[in-house]
């Protein structure tokens, strides 16, 4: 758990009182969840020739839910609609499943030229640019997750269709075993 979040695991399941934040009367929604992801990894820099090189390895990703950003509206908190929200939840574990082995294989083996003047500089430039091209590809990670949470909200009704929403806690239900 990093800061105020709440990670996703295969025997955690959201409760209400996880939504923290006011509800906003001026939206249409009954309720909100706010799920990023978060990575950590590893640099470490050679020498190759006369060059200070670094490689970027050991990635790992998380997917968070955000209790202080996210709200329910009281008169709406049903267990269905709970439900729904785990739902969306296990959604951006599912993506991050998916898409972890393509994120790793676009920096697994691979050099990337570094700069400073020093070696100490070159060691914080090394992190500092690592960070950078990785959250890149983790920005790209998150829209497909957004495009994706819309999507999921919008064929279920934010699970009123119970029909659509059992097709997709199928799919959810395999996270989790």
């Amino acid at each position: 758990m990093a800061d105020n979040t709440l990670q996703w695991s295969p025997d955690f399941a959201l409760k209400w009182s996880d939504f923290q934040a006011e509800s906003n009367p001026a939206v249409f929604e009954d309720s909100h969840s706010v799920i990023k992801y978060r990575f950590t990894w590893t640099v470490n820099s050679e020498k190759i020739d006369d060059q200070i090189v670094f490689l970027i390895e050991d990635i790992r990703l998380f997917a968070e839910f955000n209790p202080l950003l996210s709200w329910v509206r009281l008169s709406a908190a049903t267990d269905l609609l709970l439900h729904h929200e785990q739902g969306n939840f296990d959604l951006a574990e599912l993506i991050k499943n998916e898409n972890m082995f393509k994120l790793q294989e676009q920096f697994n083996g691979k050099y990337f030229p570094t700069r400073g003047k020093n070696e100490e500089q070159r060691r914080q430039f090394a992190k500092e640019d690592s960070g950078k091209m990785i959250n890149a590809e983790v920005e790209k990670l998150q829209q497909l997750y957004d495009e994706k949470s819309l999507q999921y909200h919008k064929e279920t009704n934010y699970g009123v269709d119970t029909k659509r929403q059992f097709e997709y806690d199928l799919t959810f239900k395999q996270l989790r075993q």
